[in-house]
């Protein structure tokens, strides 16, 4: 049983029907040019139609600070949206008021609406409680479909809860039943891959992650810090030598959390990160004084994908090295390939997430072949992080 409500929980049928999704996309001379977002919202917008629903779609576009301002209205995405979804999308300039309760009004069943950028309202990210009434009163359901924006409580995420029976809608559910079946119960033996440039952003992540997994593994230029912590010489790598202490803690606290740590035991250097630089494959304690780790080596490779033959589950957030410059992708490419096989083959329930995850397994031609891949950037390092989201916290049973 999730521990959150769905559309299963509601009936829909001649009720209005708000729903909170993520339309915040690429946009370049008035044309959408990646419909990803849209193509994940799109299942569930069918639904509440073919339910019978009265359709009204809320979103927010850039960050227009709370003033009207014509480069950043959501029109131009209604036609996108229209061509995704296969129904006729109307569109509206506003998300309260006249013109939007006009619009709701000539409504029928099944029909679809989209409301003009909800940030428009400076109300909006204040979570302002007389816009989220003024909002509320136009509907009688809502449904949150934007995972990627449940960690802001604002008025189309949160606010809207306090006044409307509230669900979520089946990206949503998606996203919060593969995150929960990733750490809130996984199956094990569970294991975290982290990578990235620096501990610093990843402090509160590798904490948390200790406690829900059984094997760690760290890539990247951050584990350049952890192995600086065990007094190895990087080089001219990049690091962060004023939190060697704190990786010193974490490595002592996983001990204690009976989590085992991957580090690289062999590397790939060179005197500079471009494409096609000259580099080296050298163990992690010999690296030369005027060189910088940019990928981890083979042996490393075949370490973790050994250790990967064996895990249950896999949480994935940051690529192995400087993937988006050939040479130093070999590792990032070779793991997330690994992994994708054992997802194929079903003995690995694999998720990832993260702006530059999903870059790195684009880049590895695999993003299809993992069990769950996220799109949210922000909410879904939080979640990892262990942090409530307040637009999730709304839904709970």
């Amino acid at each position: 049983m999730n521990s959150f409500r769905t559309i299963d929980d509601v009936d829909v049928a001649g009720r209005r029907v708000l729903v909170r999704v993520d339309l915040n996309v690429p946009v370049r001379d008035g044309e959408v040019t990646d419909l990803t977002r849209i193509e994940r919202i799109a299942p569930t917008i069918r639904e509440l139609s073919d339910l019978g629903g009265q359709v009204i779609m809320l979103a927010h576009f850039g960050r227009p600070k709370g003033e009207r301002k014509s480069d950043l209205s959501l029109k131009p995405v209604a036609g996108a949206v229209e061509k995704v979804i296969g129904r006729p999308v109307a569109f509206v300039g506003d998300c309260v008021g006249d013109k939007a309760e006009a619009a709701a009004d000539a409504l029928s069943n099944g029909d679809i609406l989209l409301f003009e950028n909800t940030r428009f309202h400076a109300g909006e990210e204040k979570n302002d409680p007389r816009l989220a009434k003024e909002m509320a009163r136009i509907g009688d359901l809502y449904v949150n479909d934007a995972f990627s924006c449940a960690h802001r409580a604002h008025v189309s995420t949160e606010g809207l809860t306090h006044h409307l029976p509230s669900v979520a809608g089946r990206c949503m559910q998606a996203e919060l039943e593969a995150l929960e079946g990733a750490l809130a119960d996984p199956e094990r033996p569970a294991a975290a891959l982290v990578g990235g440039a620096k501990v610093s952003t990843k402090l509160d992540v590798l904490t948390n992650l200790m406690s829900k997994v059984d094997l760690l593994i760290i890539g990247g230029a951050m584990a350049n810090t952890f192995l600086l912590a065990k007094g190895v010489e990087i080089g001219t790598s990049l690091a962060e030598p004023d939190l060697v202490a704190t990786a010193q803690k974490i490595l002592a606290e996983a001990e204690t959390r009976n989590c085992r740590i991957i580090l690289p035991v062999d590397a790939v250097v060179a005197d500079k990160l471009e494409q096609g630089a000259d580099a080296a494959i050298v163990a992690v304690d010999a690296v030369p004084a005027d060189r910088m780790i940019l990928d981890v080596g083979p042996k490393s490779i075949a370490a973790v994908v050994a250790e990967l033959e064996n895990c249950r589950t896999l949480m994935w957030n940051g690529p192995m090295g400087a993937f988006e410059f050939p040479p130093f992708d070999k590792a990032t490419v070779a793991v997330a390939q690994a992994a994708a096989r054992l997802t194929k083959a079903g003995t690995l329930n694999s998720v990832a997430g993260g702006g530059d995850t999903v870059a790195a397994l684009n880049h590895a031609g695999v993003a299809d072949d993992f069990s769950y891949v996220s799109t949210a950037g922000g909410a879904f390092l939080e979640w990892i992080e262990g942090k409530s989201l307040p637009g999730v916290a709304a839904l709970s049973n």
